[in-house]
């Protein structure tokens, strides 16, 4: 056979074979491994791999903002335990992700931030591509682990790598930097195939050590003045059963902080949340259950713990975190489910009871505490307070437990927090470690999309100016979100002046501003409340109907403090001290 037959042949023979491209090995990648949903914001170079992912069966949900559509996808991982993808364009919607990626990684939820990027003979001679940056170099410092993937046929290992990576050990962000000529990148379809991976046991339980389980239980049984303190590392674990066996067991008081609120129920006789400042100040024992004592904990030391020497048993998966701010006595490194439940199989059969002294002033004070705030909840002043507006939020998710409550702010966060009590696991998320502000449509989004409850979003009208646009997401993929906006004019409260000239001072907004009318113009329900009355109604309209409701709650501009209940983090001049 002459040598141009022979090429002929060859020709024809890769002209049959089915061919792949980087888009498709990426999408395949993804529903290899159970990813169905992505968040994000279309453009140059990923406009077409939203499009065909769409085509494929994927969800693509397109957000108005990078950072709204990273806070969706970190808050994903937080409730399925597998990583949220957030898909951006690359230079400034890369950077606009990356807030909410060093936010998961702060909050130890599994993200993947994947984005397209220039190529890296272009970056690394700074020839000035359009939106050239080093994304990889930028990202590292911010997130658990970062890659980038310069050849198709290592797709498949590269988005292993990256899930792997995000929900192992301790979750949190991974960024995935994929240049553009990837996406158009053509090989073998078989080869494409092969080369995939799907991950099996990406986050294989890590076991503690029957010494180290022995420990906090003899600690614990010593105690005269124990306490359980519940995090969101907790809530994450999906070990409801387990924790609550162990609490309920164990007889001792427990604290839940705010996303750790549910696992039990906030009014379960065993829970100490309106008795905060006293379970952290007299108790001698304290056990840590997947949360760590920073600066929301006071680190663990100061007035807020009291003079009482105190023995502290943690259980955490990273044994970096013992002895982060004090001596741990007990730690437990390990997964929580894990540990919760060797804790409770090495319980005795008769375990015996914390002292009834302890048992009952905590119950006294709690029910004290309660009952002192219950008329503050009952008010029906026009405009309204902050507990006569919160009293019926409180009511509505005890009538609708399944519901999950999106809550930011600063008062608004503050006093939502110990007033409105949680039933069920993982329906209470809002700000995190970092105390962040603008995550509140995102979460309301992902919560929406990745469990099909409705959402009450509880917004401080400050803090929901950092994602106010992402209302127009929710008309558009008609969400059961119902969004109530404490609207008092301005941050803190809206009476506050400009003593060195006309311009509003910095912390007022416009007067009477009516965010309703933003619901209403992209074909949601918009509805004004001026009174706890008109508040319920509204609320308890929106949830029955599931329909996209933005309700402005018009708040005493007088209400709020400064910085809610941290005003001590604010740092004063010290000549107006003087005065």
């Amino acid at each position: 056979m002459s040598a141009t037959a022979q090429n002929t042949d060859a020709n024809a023979a890769a002209g049959e074979q089915e061919l792949t491209d980087g888009f498709n090995l990426i999408i395949d990648a993804l529903k290899l491994n159970g990813l169905e949903t992505i968040y994000g914001v279309p453009g140059i170079p990923i406009t077409d791999f939203g499009r065909m992912a769409q085509a494929s069966g994927i969800r693509v949900i397109s957000f108005r903002h990078e950072q709204n559509a990273g806070y969706a996808a970190s808050i994903a991982g937080f409730l399925t335990k597998k990583p949220g993808i957030c898909l951006t364009v690359s230079a400034p919607g890369f950077l606009n992700g990356l807030t909410a990626l060093a936010h998961a990684t702060t909050n130890c939820f599994p993200m993947i931030l994947i984005s397209g990027s220039s190529e890296r003979e272009i970056v690394d001679l700074q020839q000035g591509d359009y939106e050239e940056m080093d994304q990889l170099a930028i990202a590292k410092p911010l997130c658990k682990a970062a890659y980038r993937i310069l050849h198709a046929q290592d797709i498949g290992i590269g988005i292993a790598r990256a899930i792997r990576s995000a929900v192992s050990g301790r979750p949190g962000g991974v960024y995935l930097d994929l240049p553009a000529k990837l996406f158009g990148q053509v090989i073998n379809a078989e080869i494409g195939r092969k080369s995939l991976v799907k991950v099996i046991d990406a986050a294989p339980a890590q076991i503690p050590a029957p010494d180290a389980i022995k420990r906090a239980l003899d600690v614990l049984k010593g105690a005269k003045k124990p306490l359980i303190i519940l995090g969101k590392g907790a809530a994450y674990a999906q070990a409801d059963d387990t924790i609550r066996a162990f609490v309920e067991k164990s007889g001792v008081p427990f604290l839940p902080m705010s996303m750790g609120k549910g696992l039990l129920p906030d009014t379960h006789p065993l829970c100490a949340g309106a008795a905060r400042s006293t379970v952290l100040k007299d108790s001698d024992v304290v056990m840590l259950i997947g949360a760590r004592l920073n600066w929301l904990l006071s680190h663990g030391k100061g007035k807020t713990w009291g003079d009482a020497p105190k023995k502290f048993i943690q259980i955490d998966i990273e044994p970096r975190e013992m002895d982060s701010n004090i001596e741990i006595v007990a730690p437990v490194v390990g997964d929580i489910g894990s540990c919760v439940s060797a804790l409770l199989d090495g319980m005795d059969t008769m375990w015996p009871a914390p002292p009834v002294e302890w048992t009952g002033s905590v119950a006294k004070k709690r029910d004290e505490n309660v009952a002192k705030m219950a008329p503050r909840l009952m008010n029906n002043n026009s405009p309204m307070d902050y507990h006569g507006a919160l009293g019926v939020l409180r009511t509505v998710i005890k009538e609708r437990p399944d519901a999950i409550l999106v809550n930011e702010g600063a008062n608004t966060l503050d006093l939502a927090r110990g007033i409105i009590d949680i039933y069920q696991p993982r329906k209470r998320i809002d700000v995190g470690t970092w105390g962040v502000m603008g995550i509140g449509m995102g979460y309301a989004i992902a919560a929406a999309i990745e469990t099909g409850k409705p959402v009450l979003a509880v917004e401080g009208d400050s803090a929901f100016g950092f994602s106010g646009m992402e209302v127009e997401t929710i008309a558009r993929y008609n969400l059961p979100v119902c969004i109530v906006i404490f609207n008092n004019d301005g941050i803190y409260r809206g009476t506050d002046v400009n003593k060195g000239g006309d311009d509003p001072a910095t912390t007022v907004f416009v007067k009477g501003a009516r965010y309703d009318k933003m619901m209403e113009a992209f074909g949601g329900v918009g509805v004004n409340a001026t009174s706890p009355d008109e508040l319920r109604r509204a609320v308890n309209a929106a949830m029955d109907s599931g329909k996209p409701t933005l309700i402005n709650a018009v708040i005493d501009p007088a209400a709020g403090s400064e910085s809610g209940r941290i005003g001590n983090l604010n740092p004063q001049s010290a000549l107006s001290k003087k005065k």
